[in-house]
């Protein structure tokens, strides 16, 4: 029997999170990955020309975006997931691609429900390019922990 998918949303704890990291900018810029990008971490289409954006307008970009990634995790996460596991997979997700989570080796150890070994996982991805990128090792370390249910420690 195949899979049903129902969709699901990020929690508010979740978009503050993905806001954080990709910060806001009202216009465009190349990102780390050498996309051209405005807003939180929107990636601009060929069809899409932006000179500026507001916060507001930035926002509904975002949760447009996330409704992709959520989909994602929906799609390729076959065990249930508490709301801190969701947050921290959308914005992995959000920030790597679908792509990536599909062919990781955290996915497959979340279906596994190897729970310790997924949250690891997800330090190795804090490369652009060939190059380790602080801001995505400090973003992973977060996912990892907010994966694992800690909050708040050091």
């Amino acid at each position: 029997m195949e899979k049903q998918i129902m969709h699901r949303f990020t929690s508010s704890a979740g978009i503050m999170l993905i806001k954080q990291f990709e910060g806001f900018s009202k216009v465009p810029y190349i990102c780390a990955g050498g996309c051209p990008t405005i807003g939180y971490g929107h990636k601009l289409a060929a069809n899409e020309q932006y000179d500026s954006l507001s916060e507001e307008t930035a926002e509904q970009i975002l949760i447009s975006d996330l409704f992709g990634a959520e989909r994602a995790v929906v799609r390729y996460i076959d065990v249930e997931l508490s709301d801190y596991q969701f947050d921290a997979l959308v914005s992995f997700t959000f920030n790597c691609g679908a792509g990536a989570l599909q062919r990781s080796t955290l996915r497959q150890k979340i279906n596994y429900q190897l729970y310790d070994e997924a949250g690891t996982e997800f330090l190795k991805w804090v490369y652009a390019g060939s190059k380790k990128i602080i801001g995505l090792v400090c973003r992973r370390r977060l996912e990892s922990r907010l994966f694992a249910g800690i909050l708040g420690e050091n």
